[in-house]
């Protein structure tokens, strides 16, 4: 039996931070009924990298398995009734509309609560619900360049770089899962439902909380260096450096030791935290000459040889195959019925007793709506009429 094996998730939450929030709940064993619009989650038609798929597109295909489909029109008086029927037996409803949505489609927190008043409630937005920010859209880039972290790294004279990847929404989703656990726990003990709101500014901030505190608590400016750097707040070296046939990271070696090791003199008698954080460019331009000398290999094994902590930089095709990643196997691959063999990061969490698996793949649109219907006692000739009116979709 899985861990959330009984719990029953509503997800009609769009794009990645609600979709990948409910692919958790639904690896750790949660019937999670994926409610979309007839024509199909807005993600499903927008392909990330172009990986446009059979007819699933690998976007939608990493953010939505271990759930069902029940693709509904929520804007016909027949389908928010379907939809208030699975509230009824549902523990979480998780939602990331624009503020006022959810109101208008009869699907706000009080009124699914007078349906069912145990019910977990999560309301995902990008900057809160109300305030200044409350209509402005939640993307990505957007709220990591709001959040302050992009002038911890890079040059000065130079434009911030955000992370190349949808961090933002990855943060939010896992801060959305780790509140739906924290008011399961809490519904367990007391019987009491509750509304859950997470919103990606703060979730990018809280991750935040050493730089953060750093500035607040320590009045340290966040000063950014002309040599290579990658944190504003760590000491030097500390960053991705350029061999002769590659790349390099290095994070918080012993200054004497990399003086030997690199054959760098003048790194001999600094002190890392002292003169690791006021000579930050001196020691970085330092050891960037004398990496350049070798290669990758060169110096990780030199390096490691004296327990200076550094790796390689690895491509994605480089993790593929990586000796580690494949041991932990940190990818899954399953069957998928229009899209063959897919293979996707697969889970963040080990358990001895009740292990995540990939009990569904990413569903067609409507999928299992006739299931659905079914299960909530509707006859086949209620389920024809549905289908007919236009309120469900079933393939």
């Amino acid at each position: 039996m899985s861990i959330l094996d009984g719990y029953r998730v509503l997800d009609v939450s769009v794009a990645m931070a609600g979709p990948l929030a409910a692919m958790r709940l639904g690896d750790l064993g949660a019937d999670v009924v994926k409610v979309e619009p007839v024509t199909g989650e807005w993600q499903r038609h927008t392909a990330a990298g172009g990986a446009t798929g059979n007819e699933v597109n690998a976007s939608f295909l990493s953010l939505n398995r271990n759930k069902r489909s029940l693709a509904v029109d929520l804007k016909s008086a027949e389908g928010r009734e379907v939809v208030h029927e699975l509230v009824k037996s549902a523990d979480v409803f998780l939602q990331n509309y624009r503020p006022g949505v959810a109101a208008r489609l009869g699907l706000d927190h009080d009124t699914l609560r007078a349906l069912k008043p145990d019910l977990i409630y999560v309301s995902i937005s990008g900057y809160g619900e109300t305030g200044p920010y409350a209509d402005w859209p939640g993307q990505d880039l957007l709220v990591q360049a709001m959040s302050g972290a992009l002038f911890s790294a890079g040059r000065p004279d130079e434009p911030p770089v955000a992370a190349p990847y949808f961090l933002a929404d990855a943060v939010t989703a896992y801060s959305a899962f780790e509140g739906v656990l924290a008011a399961l726990l809490h519904r367990e003990r007391t019987g009491e439902g509750q509304l859950v709101q997470v919103n990606m500014l703060d979730a990018v901030i809280a991750l935040q909380m050493q730089e953060l505190s750093v500035h607040t608590v320590g009045g340290i400016p966040q000063t950014r260096s002309e040599e290579v750097h990658a944190h504003s707040y760590i000491r030097a070296p500390y960053g991705i450096f350029t061999t002769a046939d590659g790349y390099l990271s290095l994070a918080f070696a012993n200054l004497p030791v990399l003086a030997e090791v690199l054959d760098a003199p003048q790194l001999a008698g600094l002190d890392a935290e002292r003169d690791g954080f006021t000579r930050r460019d001196e020691i970085a331009a330092a050891v960037s000459n004398a990496l350049r000398r070798e290669s990758t290999d060169h110096w990780l094994h030199k390096l490691r040889e004296r327990g200076v902590w550094c790796g390689p930089v690895l491509s994605y095709a480089d993790v593929r195959t990586d000796p580690q990643v494949l041991h932990n196997g940190s990818f899954v691959t399953y069957e998928h019925p229009t899209e063959g063999a897919v293979t996707t990061p697969g889970f963040p969490y080990r358990f001895s007793r009740t292990p995540a698996e990939v009990r569904r793949p990413a569903p067609l649109v409507g999928e299992h709506t006739d299931e659905l219907l079914a299960e909530l006692g509707l006859s086949s000739e209620q389920r024809q009429a549905l289908l007919q009116q236009g309120a469900v979709v079933s393939p």
